[in-house]
């Protein structure tokens, strides 16, 4: 066998994954076809003998060809190519929506995911991407984005947030899942613990960010119920608000906001949490009036 036969075959091996990921990146099987060709092509050309990791080496390569047609899209204003932001969009919670708008939401679930899709950055749908689908480090995301560690995790928690909300927005509006928020503060501020586990799923992620990194990441109810008694703060006004789209909160002290949380609610449970703790962090956000 040749050593260029052998290259064959193990990318043969290879070409499955790298056409859902470049399909996952672009939303087009045309675009993900040529992708997974031009892998081959720059593969085969560089050879492979001294590469250690094959399949992470493709990953790459496919990650930075996909990257290319991202950004050549946002340069044409076909997707956005803002990468900069610091933080969630957050708006101000509409308490009686149009019972014809989420009529309508309920029939285009399939729809919202792409659309959510398309309307994320190059770099956050690469993050994202990457990590949740096809569990690449973000130390490795880092390098292809030429971002740090943190940055890139920023990216894929934000790009995350609207994937779920776009996700649960044909099953249930954020105003149909909000009692559910209000139920975990009511049990949070009464010290009832049980209560707290009751309204957590059993894998619930809790992700605190403080200042410009991930700090914080509490795993399982009991964990996430014992950190929501440890910082209930019995004078703390809450205000209703959508985070990317999920039900939130800000939560304020005396007039100033201190934290604000993004709740993803799955039937009666909350299965994520993802919180923005200290005045510092939450001075960066662009909170409606």
């Amino acid at each position: 066998m040749t050593d260029e036969n052998s290259l064959v075959e193990r990318f043969e091996e290879h070409r499955p994954r790298l056409r859902r990921l470049a399909q996952r990146m672009l939303g087009s099987t045309a675009e993900a076809d040529d992708i997974v060709q031009e892998v081959w092509l720059r593969a085969s050309a560089a050879g492979a003998d001294d590469v250690k990791n094959f399949g992470g080496w493709l990953t790459t390569i496919a990650s930075r060809a996909c990257l290319n047609v991202l950004r050549s899209r946002a340069s044409r204003g076909e997707i956005p190519l803002d990468d900069e932001r610091t933080g969630p969009v957050v708006e101000m919670e509409e308490r009686a929506p149009d019972p014809m708008q989420e009529a309508q939401q309920a029939e285009a679930v399939g729809a919202a995911l792409t659309v959510v899709h398309e309307r994320l950055s190059p770099a956050e749908r690469v993050a994202f991407v990457l990590h949740d689908s096809f569990d690449v480090p973000f130390e490795q995301i880092a390098d292809l984005l030429e971002r740090s560690p943190d940055a890139v995790r920023q990216l894929a928690s934000r790009a995350r947030r609207r994937v779920r909300s776009a996700d649960v927005a044909g099953i249930r509006s954020a105003r149909e899942r909000r009692p559910v928020v209000d139920a975990f503060f009511a049990a949070a501020r009464a010290g009832d613990f049980d209560r707290l586990v009751s309204l957590l799923a059993p894998d619930v992620e809790l992700r605190i960010e403080q200042g410009l990194s991930v700090t914080a990441l509490v795993r399982g109810g009991a964990a996430v119920a014992g950190r929501a008694l440890m910082f209930a703060i019995p004078d703390a006004v809450l205000r209703p608000v959508l985070v990317d789209g999920l039900p939130g909160v800000v939560v304020t002290v005396r007039g100033q906001a201190v934290s604000m949380m993004a709740f993803d609610v799955a039937g009666d449970r909350i299965a994520a949490i993802d919180a923005f703790a200290g005045p510092a962090r939450v001075a960066e956000l662009s909170l409606p009036r």
